[in-house]
């Protein structure tokens, strides 16, 4: 079926025409900013504002819309969809678009703009500095914070006032500008290096509404042509991740869906394997990108970093080896098979990371690998790690099993039969030494390295084996499925007991919903045989997307969205578990 885009139904089926700026920032595919009033960690401003996410996450422009009759800020109703956004009051509109990653586009009518610098300089070598620039006949902020320059370039209208231009100091920084008589007014605004050409517009505003909104078109309909009116957020999921993504630039070696364009404007090594398996059907160059960026940074003992982003790769931690898993689905998901080469280079990858748990992470004559924190589980804070922080755990040595399986596998297929049997031998040690060591017969306890004491808890990690799937013992099995149903709020899975002294609402890992354990958990028992828990673990998670959105987590016993608000892993989890409801459906 022929897509009509003539306006903001892009396709055979559009659930949504506009979104809250609020909720998710206004950007497009490949850039590295975004204009939203989210300015830093749970901090919104009157205004939007152009926020750059290189060298950090800065608010480097705020855009103020002005009465064109008085000079006073303008009352206005902001409204976003894909490819526009706009603002719009009494006396007029200003609308903005991006003309390219690094560009955007902005107009107006009835209403002027103010463009000033957000951060001021308390030094000269702090804030932002602003002048003219003859040579590119434009108006230049050069921002401290990010080391880029922000380009203002008037292709019509009239600047009708400039403040703080070559100064030092606190000084207010910036321009307005307003429409002539004979029509409205328009700019360009670029983040560049240290130069370029004088802007040259390549073509109308309008043109470039059209070009943004089939860009984000032909996206969905390659990440989700299977949506339908049953699967209402699948359009907005999508937009969550084509506007998170940015092009490769610092750190960054690939293109990257960062987890949010708001405050966690990183790649952790975990969250990066939900995007990847959301995006390989329809872009599966992408999705083989999401999957190795953290392999790109591996260290010398096989450690992948805990985080990835334009200027700053951390390795203080970890993040638990959910690769093997990962890799198991994303092969079968790409509509694009990889070739023996690129088999090759991830089994060397996932080799190494799997090296580094068997050797860094395992105490002497010990069988089992171990966390050194909380963090290093991705469950920062969750209660299993109350008594001690370095620990045994039933979900850490069920990921490895799942690992091992995975590079079994792979040296099967890459004709090396001998490797195969040690990685398959090794898989079957270690999940009996879990389950001699840390199954009581009703449920895993953790084991604290130092101490030897056993403990478990009332957190949903505890539970975590159960994606281990058809691997694990039947009577294993259907204990932990009870276990697990006594998580499920109306909204969801609770990552701790809401009964338990410890639930906290906004807990972080001590109660609220998080997208993946539950896509883990979900695919755990659908391949166990637990099908009708599955489907109920599922259905909760996908209607919970569609009231609440995309949050980092979620209340279980209200759905409320917590944290930063427009997360990709969240929108990839939903994309996944209403692709998989569908092509259920449809069988």
């Amino acid at each position: 079926m022929t897509a009509d885009r003539s306006g903001p139904a892009f396709s055979a089926f559009s659930a949504f025409s506009a979104f809250s700026v609020h909720d998710i920032p206004f950007s497009s595919y490949g850039s590295w900013f975004d204009i939203s009033p989210v300015v830093a960690e749970k901090t919104y401003a009157e205004d939007l504002h152009l926020v750059s996410h290189q060298n950090g996450m800065h608010a480097v422009l705020s855009l103020v819309p002005l009465d064109g009759a008085t000079g006073e800020r303008a009352g206005t109703r902001v409204e976003a969809t894909p490819g526009l956004l706009s603002w719009t009051g009494a006396a007029g509109r200003v609308e903005l678009a991006y003309g390219s990653p690094d560009t955007v586009r902005l107009r107006g009518a009835g209403l002027s703009l103010r463009v000033r610098a957000a951060a001021r300089s308390l030094t000269p070598f702090s804030g932002t500095y602003f002048f003219h620039d003859a040579a590119a006949r434009a108006h230049v902020f050069t921002s401290y914070e990010t080391g880029r320059r922000y380009r203002v370039t008037v292709l019509s209208g009239t600047v009708t006032d400039t403040s703080g231009s070559q100064a030092l100091g606190s000084a207010d920084r910036g321009l307005t500008v307003a429409a002539d008589a004979d029509g409205p007014w328009e700019i360009a605004v670029e983040e560049l290096e240290t130069a370029r050409p004088p802007y040259a517009s390549p073509m109308s505003f309008d043109k470039t509404v059209e070009a943004a909104r089939n860009s984000f078109a032909d996206f969905v309909d390659t990440i989700a042509p299977w949506r339908s009116s049953a699967t209402p957020a699948a359009e907005l999921a999508a937009y969550v991740l084509w506007s998170a993504t940015v092009r490769p630039a610092g750190l960054v070696t690939r293109p990257a869906v960062l987890m949010s364009k708001h405050w966690m404007d990183k790649v952790w090594s975990w969250d990066h394997c939900f995007n990847a398996l959301a995006l390989a059907p329809g872009r599966p160059d992408l999705a083989w990108d999401q999957f190795h960026l953290p392999f790109d940074h591996q260290d010398e003992t096989g450690a992948l970093p805990d985080s990835v982003t334009h200027s700053e790769v951390l390795h203080n931690f970890v993040k638990p080896p959910i690769h093997g898993w990962t890799f198991g689905h994303l092969r079968r998901r790409l509509s694009t098979p990889p070739g023996e080469g690129e088999l090759a280079e991830t089994y060397d990858r996932l080799e190494r990371w799997t090296d580094f748990w068997l050797t860094a992470r395992r105490a002497p004559g010990a069988a089992l690998p171990h966390y050194q924190h909380g963090n290093d589980s991705g469950w920062d804070n969750a209660t299993t790690f109350d008594p001690e922080r370095v620990v045994v755990t039933a979900d850490l040595a069920a990921f490895l099993v799942l690992q091992l399986h995975q590079l079994a596998e792979l040296a099967t297929e890459l004709g090396w039969p001998e490797k195969a049997l040690g990685w398959t031998r090794l898989a079957a040690d270690t999940q009996a030494a879990m389950l001699d060591q840390l199954w009581t017969g009703d449920r895993f306890v953790a084991r604290g390295v130092g101490s030897g004491e056993t403990w478990h808890s009332s957190s949903l990690l505890d539970l975590m084996p159960i994606a281990l799937g058809e691997h694990l013992p039947d009577d294993v099995s259907s204990v932990l499925a009870g276990r697990i149903e006594a998580h499920l709020t109306p909204y969801g899975l609770a990552t701790e007991l809401p009964a338990s002294p410890h639930y906290l609402s906004d807990g972080y890992w001590r109660g609220p919903i998080w997208a993946p354990a539950t896509v883990l958990v979900e695919d755990g028992l659908r391949r166990g045989g637990h099908h009708r828990l599955a489907d109920e673990i599922g259905a909760r998670f996908r209607a919970l997307c569609e009231t609440h959105g995309f949050a980092e987590n979620f209340d279980a016993l209200t759905g409320t969205g917590l944290r930063d608000r427009a997360y990709t892993w969240t929108a990839a989890s939903y994309l996944l578990l209403a692709e998989a409801h569908v092509r259920r459906g449809s069988h």
